[in-house]
C-alpha cells in the first residue's frame, strides 16, 4: 500500500526484497493505477546487494530521493525461550538492514547533491517494552537512535531523516498472525482510543507526509500513528468508563 501510494503521488518507485512474487505483484498493482515502479530483487541482510541495489537505481534513474526501510522480521517468543540464531535472525533484518540501506542511499543522496528523505518503521515496543518482542524491540530501538543519529550528521546535507510507528494495521498478514479471530480482533480494536485497528492507508498516508516537502522542517522525529494505542488508559480513566454517570 506505501508503495502504491506513493507512486500515485508521482514517484517512481523502486521495491526491493527477497522475494521476487511480490515484488512483481506490487509493480504490476502501480502499474494498473498508471503509476511507475520497477522492483529488484536483494536482500537487506547483505551489504554487496544494498550497495549494488543503490548503485543500479543511481545508475538508471540518476539520483535517489527518498529511501523508506520497511524490512521487517519478528516472531513471538519469550525472552528465555530466544535462541542466539532468532535473535540474530531479527537484528540482521531490521537493525543491520537499516544501517545497510541507509549506509548506501545516504552516500548516494550525499555525492549527488540534491539531498533526500529517509523513512525508518518501527514500532511502539521500541520504548514501551511488550511481551515476545525482545529482539525486535530491541531493533527497533537501534533502528530509533540510528534515526535520530543520522538526522544530525547528515541534516547538513539536506538529508532528513525520520522514524514512522504505525499501530496494529489491518492486513490479511496481520491478521493471520495477531488476530485471527473476530473476537481477538475486537479485543484488539478495545484497547485502542479511537476503537478501531489501522488501514494501510493511513500508514502510507502518513509516510507520503514525512517524505514530502510539506515535512520539510521535520528531521530526527518519530512520527506515532497508532491511535493512541501506545498511550495507556490508566487507572482514572478505567474508573470513569465504569463509573455510572450521575
Amino acid at each position: 500500500a506505501m508503495a502504491e501510494h506513493l507512486a500515485s503521488l508521482g514517484a517512481f518507485v523502486v521495491v526491493a526484497g527477497r522475494r521476487p512474487e511480490p515484488l512483481a505483484e506490487t509493480v504490476a498493482a502501480i502499474a494498473a493505477n498508471g503509476g511507475s515502479a520497477e522492483a529488484v530483487p536483494a536482500d537487506v541482510r547483505v551489504p554487496e546487494q544494498v550497495q549494488a541495489l543503490v548503485d543500479g537505481v543511481v545508475a538508471r534513474h540518476q539520483h535517489l530521493d527518498c529511501l523508506v526501510n520497511n524490512a521487517a522480521g519478528n516472531f513471538i517468543v519469550r525472552a528465555e525461550d530466544l535462541s542466539p540464531n532468532g535473535w540474530n535472525a531479527v537484528i540482521n533484518i531490521v537493525l543491520n538492514g537499516t544501517f545497510y540501506c541507509s549506509h548506501a542511499a545516504g552516500r548516494a543522496m550525499i555525492a549527488a547533491g540534491r539531498g533526500g528523505a529517509i523513512l525508518n518503521i518501527v514500532a511502539s515496543y521500541a520504548w514501551t517494552g511488550g511481551p515476545g518482542t525482545i529482539h525486535s524491540a530491541a531493533a527497533k530501538a537501534g533502528v530509533i537512535s540510528l534515526t535520530q543519529t543520522l538526522a544530525v550528521e547528515w541534516g547538513r546535507h539536506n538529508i532528513r531523516t525520520n522514524a514512522l510507528c504505525p499501530g496494529v494495521v489491518n492486513t490479511p498478514g496481520a491478521a493471520e498472525k495477531l488476530f485471527p479471530t473476530e473476537e481477538i480482533r475486537g479485543r484488539i480494536a478495545r484497547r485502542v482510543p479511537l476503537g478501531r485497528l489501522e488501514t494501510p492507508q493511513e500508514v502510507s498516508r502518513a509516510a507520503a507526509f514525512l517524505l514530502s516537502d510539506e515535512a520539510s522542517y521535520v528531521n530526527g522525529a518519530v512520527l506515532v500513528a497508532d491511535g493512541g494505542m501506545w498511550l495507556e488508559p490508566g487507572l482514572l480513566a478505567t474508573a470513569a468508563e465504569v463509573r455510572p454517570r450521575p
